[in-house]
Formats: structure tokens, C-alpha cells, sequence
């Protein structure tokens, strides 16, 4: 009599198994706000965020006043002579005086020629760039974190998908070894059976590691242990009435990389008029509160002096003529804007034609889809008619085997399909600047 034994990956193909059901669900709205909190990338484009909100402030915009306070004393000690007009000489050794000195001032610029106004909206302009900039962060990161996501799905039902292939293939086996022990079989059934069975655990086996290295992966993007085990929501939902040109109309306004092209072009009509600024007078204002005061040494007929009171002035300058460096520098910001607006019209044609594509993309994997839905069916049916004639003798091993083959691969070939089709999906919403009101 042939000597069964379950081979050591076998058991912990099974211990894996029963290890995966004891775990967390990670829901899809949970994961967008764990990536939005924890997300290394996000992270640094908020902090970018932040710095563009510093320079934005009213305290980097030039337009409020400097105020400088000024205090010193100076002390001196030495041998003095003075020698007056009527020949009298008058002189001293260590003769000490002393000079205390204060002030307090203000000084504002009234006007600059616009230069200042300008340059206030190009910081703001910046501030609005930054925020796109993490949005284009945000959206890049959450595509990227659902394609890890639906990974995890994939191989969650691939493993469920396997793991029933797996009993199938136990039960096969049971099934020969049976038949061979009451003289129905022969031992190469037998044998054949038990290498199925042995493959399909293999096959599991592999799943399973496969799963365990695309939820850490899926943890790295999320920004948090990686060790932290949980399942996920393999239920899809696509999006309802989407048509290309709903789509089109939005991504020429909403894309993220159009938006900030055209903040680039405002941003260089700004650095225009900046330039511009230099041309024009400048007037300045100041007042200051100060005062000193000196003691003087014996040879001084003053004993002391003091002296305080405000004081205030304006000033006009007027950079007449710069030896052409601001004119260069004006000439030089409209080619750069010049340059903007034409990598605004390139992008706008790119994005059309990239849309264009990921529609295209997206339908064919909708059809995929379907064709697979077909398949599946037509192979279960397929299936569950070899099992009926299996079971009655009326086919070999070999047929069921191809029939149980057959029938997985479809299941896998449908889920990856399923999968695709919604990846395909949020890639389109991305480009129509959609994704965050997407239906994961």
C-alpha cells in the first residue's frame, strides 16, 4: 500500500492561510486619509505649501514700514592742549569726555513704481502654484497607493480563487487514493493526483508570500509600519455616464498640469511688470526721534552738549538711464512669458491627445472585461459538467485536470481584468483633474 504524507509546504501554505483571516479591514476612504496624514511625499509638499504661504504673507510684501532703533556711547581719556587766538594756552592731562547718542527711525517707500504691488501677487502666485503642486503630489500618490491597493485585492481573491483549487485538488487526491486502496485506481493515478495537489500548494504558497510583499508595499505609501497586517475591500465600483467629452471639457480646465503652466504664464507677466518698475522715479520717506549727548573735557569751553528733537525727509530717485540692463531684463521676462504660452498651447495638445489614449485604454479594458466575464462563465459551466462526469467515471484525471486549470485561469485572467479596468479608470480621472471626487 502506497504511504501518504503532506509535505511540510503543504502545512504552511495552510498556516498562512488560516493566519490571513484574523485581520483589520483597511477600507478605501480610510487609506486616502492615512496617505494624506502620513504620506512622506504629501508631507513634503505641505511643508512646500507653507514656506509658499511665509513669502505670500504680508510680512515678506514690502508694503509695511522699517523701523530702526540706534544707541551708542563712546568714552575717552587722554592728554589735551588748546591754544586760543589771544595766545592763552589752556591743557590738561587725562582729560576725560564722554558722548552718549540715540534714535529712533522709520522709513517707508511710497512708491516704487509698482514694482512692489507686483511682486506681492507674484508671491501669491506662487502660494496658488505650491497648492497645485501638492494637489499634482496628492493625485500622483493616491494613483499610485489604489494601484497597490487592487494589488492587495488581486492577490486577496486570487488567493481565495487558489485556495479552492487547492480543496479541489485534495479532494481529487482523497478520491484516487480511495479508489486505488479498493482496486478502481492505479497507483500512477494516484501519483498524478498527489503532483497536482503538491503543485497547487506551491502555487498557494506563492500567492500568499506575493500577498504579504504587496501589503508592505502598500504600507510604505500609506507612511506607516510596514509590518501592520489587515484585508482590504475587494468589491469594485466603476463610474456611471462618464463620456469623452464630459471628460475632455474637464481636464482642459481642472488638469493639474495645465493649471500650473497657466500660473507660470501669470507668474511671467508679474516678472514683466517688475522690470517694468525700474523705469519709473521712486519716492521714500523717513522720520527718526534722536538724541545726544556730549561731555566734554576741561579744555572745552562747554562743559556740555545736547541736542534732540524729531526729524523727518523725503527722497526722489529716479534710475534714469541703467546702461540698458532694465530693459534687457524686461525683454528677457516677455520671451520667458512668450515661452509659457506656448508650452501652455504643447500641453494643451498633449493632454488632449493623453486622454484621448486613456479613453481608449479604458474601453478596451471595459471590453476585456466583458470578454473575460463570458469566458468565466462558459469555463465554470465547462467545470462543473466535468465534475459531474468525473465523479461518474465518464472522464479521466487528465480532462478534469484541464477542465480545473481551465476554470482557474479564467478566474484569474476575469480578476485581473476587473482590476485593470478600474486602475484604467482613476488613470482617467487623474488627467480630467477628477480623481479626489472619484468613486474608489
Amino acid at each position: 500500500m502506497i504511504q501518504y504524507k503532506i509535505t511540510p509546504i503543504i502545512i504552511f501554505a495552510l498556516l498562512l492561510s488560516k493566519f490571513s483571516f484574523a485581520q483589520e479591514m483597511l477600507i478605501k476612504t480610510e487609506a486616502v486619509e492615512i496617505a494624506l496624514e502620513n504620506n512622506y511625499n504629501i508631507k513634503i509638499a505641505r511643508n512646500s505649501v507653507e514656506l509658499a504661504s511665509n513669502n505670500a504673507s504680508i510680512l515678506n510684501s514690502g508694503y509695511l514700514p522699517s523701523v530702526q532703533g540706534n544707541a551708542a556711547i563712546n568714552y575717552s581719556s587722554g592728554s589735551s592742549r588748546a591754544e586760543f587766538q589771544d595766545g592763552s594756552v589752556r591743557e590738561t592731562d587725562a582729560a576725560k569726555s564722554t558722548a552718549y547718542s540715540s534714535s529712533l527711525g522709520l522709513n517707508y517707500t511710497l512708491f516704487d513704481g509698482l514694482g512692489r504691488k507686483y511682486n506681492f501677487a507674484r508671491q501669491k502666485e506662487f502660494y496658488s502654484i505650491s497648492e497645485l503642486q501638492m494637489r499634482q503630489v496628492i493625485e500622483l500618490n493616491i494613483l499610485d497607493i489604489f494601484r497597490a491597493y487592487y494589488d492587495v485585492a488581486r492577490l486577496t481573491t486570487n488567493e481565495l480563487n487558489q485556495n479552492e483549487t487547492l480543496a479541489i485538488s485534495r479532494r481529487r487526491l482523497d478520491r484516487a487514493r480511495y479508489g486505488y486502496d479498493y482496486g478502481q485506481n492505479t497507483q500512477l493515478d494516484v501519483l498524478n493526483a498527489e503532483v497536482d495537489y503538491n503543485n497547487d500548494s506551491i502555487t498557494y504558497l506563492t500567492i500568499i508570500l506575493e500577498l504579504e510583499n504587496a501589503k508592505r508595499d502598500l504600507n510604505v505609501l500609506l507612511g506607516r509600519d510596514v509590518n501592520i497586517s489587515f484585508s482590504v475591500d475587494t468589491a469594485i465600483v466603476y463610474e456611471k455616464d462618464i463620456t469623452l467629452d464630459l471628460l475632455m471639457e474637464e481636464a482642459m480646465e481642472n488638469n493639474v498640469g495645465i493649471l500650473l503652466i497657466q500660473g507660470n504664464v501669470r507668474t511671467a507677466e508679474y516678472d514683466i511688470n517688475i522690470n517694468r518698475s525700474g523705469m519709473i522715479p521712486r519716492l521714500d520717506a523717513n522720520a527718526q526721534y534722536v538724541w545726544n549727548q556730549r561731555n566734554n573735557d576741561a579744555t572745552n569751553i562747554f562743559a556740555n552738549n545736547r541736542n534732540y528733537g524729531p526729524q523727518a525727509g523725503v527722497s526722489l530717485s529716479w534710475n534714469i538711464f541703467d546702461g540698458g540692463l532694465t530693459k534687457t531684463r524686461v525683454q528677457n521676462a516677455k520671451i520667458t512669458r512668450d515661452n509659457e504660452l506656448i508650452a501652455l498651447e504643447q500641453n494643451g495638445q498633449i493632454l488632449e491627445r493623453n486622454v484621448n489614449n486613456a479613453w481608449a485604454f479604458y474601453q478596451n479594458a471595459l471590453f476585456v472585461l466583458e470578454a473575460e466575464r463570458k469566458n468565466l462563465e462558459t469555463n465554470k459551466n465547462n467545470f462543473d459538467r466535468s465534475v459531474e462526469q468525473y465523479q461518474l467515471g465518464q472522464i479521466n484525471s487528465i480532462t478534469f485536470r484541464a477542465a480545473q486549470l481551465n476554470f482557474l485561469n479564467a478566474n484569474l485572467n476575469f480578476n485581473q481584468a476587473k482590476y485593470d479596468a478600474k486602475i484604467a479608470e482613476l488613470a482617467l480621472l487623474q488627467l480630467s483633474g477628477y480623481l479626489m471626487y472619484a468613486n474608489f
